[in-house]
């Protein structure tokens, strides 16, 4: 079975075709700057990569020009379009309803258009590659894979924001939370690793990247995580502020005369790593900056560390235990210092890192880099959400 694999942004296209069968990447790219120009980068296994310039208006122009290169003579993996035999979307916000990964039907786009609303973002980019695909290929199966889907069984009194109910009743304002394909893929990944049942296990994920989160996951379920209503809840971030007083959103609109517009581009947008440093969103240049003596770059990186370690304190609380601590995505699966700032001072927890291995750790591989007799195991997991939307849509899809 084949199955392709769409992510699609606001200006781009990411996407990856699978042979489930024999576990296999046949081909991987990126189609950028969708409706301001276009730059298309495709990626066939056992084949050279194709980088190419051509204009690209919309999502439909994308896709298509995505379908023309994996059935290309030279360039392709697929002699034509039938041999797909299934599309997964990934899609960040089901909403309540949209619970679990579900088959995309004409009721599941009213319902992802209805709730753009709280989800302003990732619906639209969303919805423009479902109906782009439908249009292209609408005999295949198509299925929506939701990041929300994980935190679908967090109890009412985490996902309740303490304000005045009925902004939960009528606008649905509450906990959503983020990234959850990638934390449910690690934190299986993670108990294949130990060989033990997910089942036995209390584990904290850090999904760290230019946008972060970290979860509490009990027994293979999520019971806490700290992205809420937006991604912009929790720790700091590349540009996003993360967990603030929201008083200091009224002092500074009041203060300055920002609009909401303005004072949600500030702290979308002109936060975290970027705002603190002054210098990026990138922690590896924030990192370079530091050890070269740079105040602000060296505080941004205290300010990350000290946020994800209170997390982990706190879910381990709500859970009675801890057993694993996993890192992944880009700064948790490459950025050796910021694994070692978060677990130092950790060992009442019963946290403790091997510095040599966490050091000289291997890309690409679950790595354990627990320091011997260490009661909570530490590992990092390469995270991998397409291959996760791959299986939900095997398994939503086999037999049609």
């Amino acid at each position: 079975m084949k199955i392709l694999v769409l992510n699609a942004g606001s200006s781009s296209l990411k996407y990856q075709l699978f042979d489930m069968e024999k576990e296999t990447i046949l081909a991987k790219g990126l189609c950028e700057r969708i409706g301001t120009g276009g730059a298309v980068t495709h990626k066939p296994t056992g084949k050279d990569p194709v980088s190419e310039e051509i204009a690209l208006p919309d999502h439909g122009a994308a896709l298509e020009r995505v379908l023309a290169l994996l059935t290309d003579a030279t360039h392709g993996v697929v002699a034509s379009i039938e041999e797909i035999d299934a599309v997964g979307h990934r899609v960040a916000h089901g909403g309540e309803e949209l619970k679990e990964s579900a088959r995309i039907t004409a009721s599941t786009i009213a319902y992802l258009e209805s709730i753009i609303p709280i989800n302003p973002l990732h619906g639209p980019p969303a919805i423009a590659g479902i109906k782009a695909c439908l249009a292209l290929m609408p005999s295949v199966p198509q299925v929506a894979v939701f990041d929300t889907s994980f935190y679908s069984e967090i109890e009412d009194f985490r996902y309740v924001y303490p304000i005045p109910y009925e902004f939960y009743e009528q606008d649905r304002v509450r906990r959503y939370g983020f990234h959850g394909t990638s934390h449910r893929f690690v934190s299986a990944e993670l108990a294949k690793a130990l060989g033990k049942p997910i089942e036995e296990l209390k584990i904290v994920t850090c999904h760290l990247g230019n946008g972060s989160s970290i979860t509490a996951v009990d027994g293979g379920k999520a019971i806490d995580t700290s992205m809420g209503f937006t991604p912009q809840e929790g720790i700091c971030m590349g540009t996003r502020s993360g967990t603030i007083d929201p008083t200091v959103v009224t002092y500074l609109m009041k203060k300055h005369g920002y609009s909401a517009q303005e004072m949600e581009d500030i702290l979308n947008k002109k936060s975290g790593f970027l705002g603190v440093s002054g210098i990026s969103n990138d922690t590896r240049d924030v990192d370079a900056a530091a050890k070269a003596g740079n105040y602000r770059a060296e505080l941004s990186l205290k300010i990350l560390a000290n946020g994800i370690k209170k997390h982990i304190g706190a879910y381990a609380a709500e859970m009675n235990g801890l057993d694993a601590l996993v890192f992944t995505a880009g700064i948790g699966e490459n950025q050796a210092n910021i694994r070692e700032k978060v677990c130092e001072n950790m060992k009442f927890l019963g946290i403790e890192i091997d510095v040599d291995k966490n050091n000289n750790f291997t890309r690409g591989v679950p790595f354990d880099i627990t320091k011997e007799g260490a009661r909570v195991a530490t590992w990092i997991i390469p995270t991998n959400e397409e291959y996760m939307i791959a299986i939900d849509t095997q398994r939503l899809t086999q037999g049609n």
